[in-house]
């Protein structure tokens, strides 16, 4: 338990920022489930469309430290692969 006045501020700030970081990586898993789902109805229109809505918000969370870059780029990545191979799959 927090005993010093700075050790109890410092506890709030984690807190308040431990808040802030969840919901910001609840908002990107979000964005990747639409992309995922609209992968899985084989729509590629509205995969790509989800994608794009997906990829700067994942890039976002990389910029506050929710994820890391690389993974970002890993996962934007891959997710544009599946949608350019629903497209080859579709034609």
């Amino acid at each position: 338990m927090a005993n010093t006045v700075s050790a109890k501020k410092m506890t709030r700030k984690i807190a308040k920022r431990t808040a802030i970081n969840r919901s910001r990586r609840s908002r990107m898993r979000t964005f990747v489930r639409k992309v995922e789902e609209a992968i899985a109805t084989g729509d590629q229109a509205n995969a790509l469309t989800a994608l794009r809505a997906a990829e700067p918000e994942i890039m976002r969370a990389a910029q506050h430290g929710i994820v890391h870059k690389n993974n970002a780029s890993r996962k934007v990545s891959r997710l544009a692969a599946r949608v350019k191979l629903l497209g080859a799959t579709a034609a």
